[in-house]
């Protein structure tokens, strides 16, 4: 299992490479609602139709930032303190880089970051939640039967922020 290194960097997402980070978002995307959401719309998010979504989030002024472990491997894009657009990988998720990237999406806020995950999205809940987020109590209704909730940065348990294959790394 390959674990975040040093050598590991996050960049800005730009013009020269937004299609690497459209990439990831179409197949992380994908992949992530599939269960859930017919073929044909999950098939409408091709890379070229998440670019379009990207560069329209980067021109209302969110910033798009991409971590690279030898290749782009996840996103993750900010608007003041809202945190959006996480997604890694499928093949690289589960090691860490997640956390990563959420840690430096937490450490870019300058007040309370917050995040939106539709209910069903157990998996990022966990990650949220170890990393020191809690639900507000605030809801978005999406569909008939889902929800999108909002979560809130409270701090981790003793200052953790993540741990990357079971080594906690606590917050600055």
């Amino acid at each position: 299992m390959t674990k975040v290194q040093f050598y590991d960097m996050i960049i800005a997402v730009d013009s020269s490479n937004i299609h690497d980070a459209a990439i990831i978002h179409s197949v992380s995307w994908q992949e992530s609602h599939r269960s859930f959401c017919n073929a044909d719309f999950v098939a409408l998010h091709t890379p070229e139709h998440q670019e379009e979504y990207l560069l329209q989030k980067m021109s209302e002024g969110s910033r798009v930032f991409m971590l690279i472990h030898q290749n782009p491997v996840g996103i993750v894009s900010l608007k003041d303190n809202l945190i959006e657009d996480l997604y890694v990988l499928p093949d690289y998720q589960n090691r860490g880089y997640g956390s990563a990237l959420l840690r430096y999406a937490i450490r870019q806020c300058s007040g309370t970051p917050t995040l939106w995950i539709l209910e069903n999205n157990t998996r990022a809940q966990k990650l949220y939640q170890r990393a020191g987020f809690r639900e507000t109590g605030n809801r978005n209704i999406i569909t008939d039967g889902l929800d999108e909730i909002e979560f809130a940065h409270v701090g981790g348990p003793d200052g953790l922020l993540f741990q990357v294959d079971g080594i906690a790394y606590a917050g600055e």
